[in-house]
């Protein structure tokens, strides 16, 4: 079972992170929120973590590329 500190911080970073890449102009607004509304509705239990990563999610969805993820991780850290 998850804890609840987990999934806020994943909601948490979620958004910085999705804010970012609007900023930079990589996603649209509608393409982040639909990404975080799929982390938090998917329970990945084959998986190491509970949760798919945002970033994980918007490349999924050919939204974003590796190169702009890691410029948008740069930024966070």
């Amino acid at each position: 079972m998850e804890d609840n500190s987990d999934m806020e911080l994943s909601i948490l970073y979620g958004r910085r992170f999705g804010r970012i890449a609007v900023n930079m102009g990589f996603v649209n607004l509608d393409q982040v929120q639909e990404a975080l509304a799929e982390q938090l509705t998917c329970n990945c239990f084959t998986r190491l973590r509970p949760r798919k990563l945002i970033g994980e999610i918007l490349f999924e969805k050919g939204w974003m590329n590796l190169s702009q993820i890691e410029k948008v991780l740069e930024e966070i850290a």
